[in-house]
C-alpha cells in the first residue's frame, strides 16, 4: 500500500486489510462507499444543491465456543487505514462478550468472486441532473405564469458495497437510487398536491410532466366538498399501494408467523403459506434482476434480526413470489429461521412488484368509479403506524389531495381522513387492479424506493375519521 493511499485506502483494500487483521474464527467485512447529489427548490426557484461522499465499514466477527458460535458487529463511518485494526478488535471483543448467537450458521462459501471487486466505486455527481435541471427551470417558468409554486427536491445516490469473508467471498454491488418529489401549491397556499418518481439515473423523469399532473390536481381542488367519515369506493394509486404492501412485506417474517404472532399465523399453529389471500390473480414478488428495479443479488446484512442474519452475508438471491395468483407462497426467512419453521429459505430482496395482469390506467379506473355513490381518488398516505400485528391493522392519514369522483369524473377535492385498514384484508377485498407501473412510495421513500405497483379499486375503504390536517 502506498503512502498516499494509507490514509484512505480503496474499498477493496480496506476489506482485505480487515480480513488480514482478523483473529476471530470467522469474519465478514462490508465496505459501503456512498456518493450523493441533490437539488432543492422552493417557490419556483432553486435553493440548494450539493454533492457528498462517505464510507461506512462494518465488521462481523464470529467466535466459536463450547456452547456455540457468538457474533460481534461493529460499524463506523469515515474509516481510514488507521481505524481498521481498532474496528476489527472491537468486533472481536463484542463477539467474545456475547452469548452464543441463536442464528449461527457456517459462513457462506463457494460464491464466485465479482470480477470488478478491485475496481473503484461508482459515483454520482451533479452531472446526473444535466438534462433534468433545464427542464426543471422550464417547469418553474410555466408554474409561475399559471399561478402556482413548486417545492421539492431531487436526490441521487450511488452506494458501492464490497463484501469479503474469511471463507473467501469477494462480492460487490453498485446501487444507484434516485428520487424526485414535487409539491405544487396555489399562490395563496390554500391548495396543495404532490407527485413523486423513482429513477436510477434521472434520464427517465421529466419535471414538466409532473408539473402538468399537479396543475390538473390543483384545478380539481378549486371546488371543495366536505365528506364525513365512512366506507367509500376508493382508488388507491400505485404510490399508496406500495406504502401498504412494503409494510406488509416487512411484517412477513416466517418465524414470527410460525410462533403465532402475526397476520400470517395459522390459527392452531403453523403459518398461512398455501392459503388464498385474494380472489384477484395478484402476484406479489421480488426479483433482484427486475428491469429498472435492479437490487443486490446477494444478502447484505449489517445486523441480525427476525428477517436477516449476518451469517447469511453473501447468500445468493433469486426471484421470489411472496404471493402467486392470490395464494401466499413465501414468508421472509433466514437459513436459521427456515430450519426452525420448515419453510424454504427466502431472504428479503430490495424491491417489490405487484402484478395482476391488469391493463387499465388510473384514469380509466376513475372513469368507472362513482356511479353508485361518491368515490374517492387518493394521492398518497403518510404517518402509517401499526395498530394490531395479529391482523396487521394499520392507521394513517391521507395527504396532498383526496378527490371526489362522481359518475366517472373528478368533481372536486374533499377533506383528509384518518384510515384504519389491513393491507392483507385490502388484497382480499380489492375488486380491480390496473396496470403495474414503477412508483415511489411516499411514506417509506427514505428506506425503500424500488417498487412497481398497479392502482387498486377497493369498494369499501375505511375512512375512520375526518382529519383537519393538510
Amino acid at each position: 500500500m502506498t503512502a498516499s493511499s494509507s490514509a484512505s485506502p480503496a474499498p477493496h483494500e480496506i476489506v482485505e486489510r480487515a480480513l488480514e487483521l482478523s483473529r476471530a474464527d470467522g469474519c465478514v467485512v462490508i465496505a459501503d462507499e456512498e456518493s450523493t447529489a441533490n437539488l432543492r427548490w422552493a417557490g419556483n426557484a432553486l435553493t440548494t444543491n450539493g454533492v457528498t461522499r462517505g464510507r461506512t465499514l462494518t465488521v462481523v466477527a464470529t467466535v466459536d465456543g463450547a456452547e456455540g458460535t457468538a457474533s460481534g458487529v461493529v460499524s463506523r463511518s469515515a474509516v481510514t487505514d488507521a481505524d481498521v485494526e481498532p474496528l476489527v478488535r472491537a468486533a472481536e471483543e463484542a463477539a467474545r462478550n456475547a452469548g452464543p448467537a441463536e442464528d449461527a450458521k457456517p459462513l457462506v462459501e463457494g460464491v464466485p468472486a465479482a470480477p470488478d471487486f478491485s475496481d473503484a466505486p461508482d459515483e454520482t455527481s451533479s452531472s446526473v441532473f444535466s438534462s433534468f435541471a433545464p427542464a426543471l427551470g422550464e417547469a418553474f417558468a410555466r408554474a409561475h405564469a399559471e399561478g402556482r409554486e413548486l417545492y421539492g427536491f431531487a436526490h441521487h445516490q450511488v452506494v458501492s458495497t464490497y463484501l469479503g469473508t474469511s471463507t473467501g467471498l469477494r462480492l460487490r454491488h453498485d446501487q444507484p437510487t434516485g428520487t424526485l418529489e414535487v409539491n405544487a401549491k396555489s399562490f395563496d397556499h390554500a391548495r396543495s398536491a404532490w407527485a413523486g418518481r423513482a429513477t436510477r439515473d434521472f434520464a427517465d423523469v421529466d419535471p414538466r410532466e409532473l408539473d402538468a399532473e399537479l396543475a390538473s390536481r390543483l384545478e380539481w381542488a378549486e371546488r371543495r366538498v366536505e365528506l364525513p367519515a365512512g366506507r367509500y369506493e376508493t382508488l388507491l394509486p400505485p404510490s399508496a399501494v406500495a406504502d401498504l404492501l412494503i409494510y406488509q412485506l416487512w411484517s412477513s417474517a416466517g418465524r414470527d408467523a410460525a410462533e403465532g404472532r402475526t397476520v400470517f399465523s395459522r390459527p392452531g399453529g403453523g403459518t398461512r403459506v398455501g392459503e388464498r389471500l385474494s380472489e384477484l390473480p395478484l402476484t406479489l414478488r421480488s426479483d433482484p434482476h427486475a428491469p429498472g428495479l435492479q437490487a443486490a443479488p446477494f444478502v447484505i446484512a449489517h445486523s441480525s434480526g427476525d428477517d436477516a442474519s449476518v451469517f447469511d452475508n453473501g447468500l445468493p438471491l433469486s426471484a421470489t413470489d411472496w404471493v402467486r395468483e392470490g395464494e401466499l407462497r413465501h414468508l421472509l426467512t433466514t437459513r436459521h429461521s427456515a430450519e426452525l419453521t420448515g419453510l424454504p429459505v427466502a431472504p428479503g430482496i430490495d424491491n417489490l412488484i405487484l402484478d395482476a395482469g391488469g391493463t387499465a390506467s388510473l384514469e380509466e379506473m376513475v372513469a368507472d368509479a362513482g356511479h353508485d355513490g361518491p368515490a374517492l381518488l387518493l394521492t398518497c398516505l403518510w404517518y402509517i403506524r401499526e395498530v394490531d400485528p395479529a391482523t396487521l391493522l394499520l392507521t394513517g392519514l391521507t395527504r396532498d389531495g383526496v378527490y371526489l369522483v362522481e359518475n366517472g369524473e373528478v368533481t372536486g377535492a374533499v377533506n383528509n381522513f384518518r384510515f384504519n385498514e389491513s393491507p392483507v384484508d385490502l388484497l382480499a377485498r380489492a375488486t380491480e387492479a390496473g396496470r403495474t407501473e414503477r412508483t415511489l412510495p411516499r411514506e417509506w421513500s427514505d428506506w425503500f424506493t424500488r417498487a412497481a405497483m398497479p392502482p387498486l379499486r377497493v369498494p369499501d375503504f375505511n375512512m375512520s375519521s375526518v382529519s383537519r390536517g393538510v
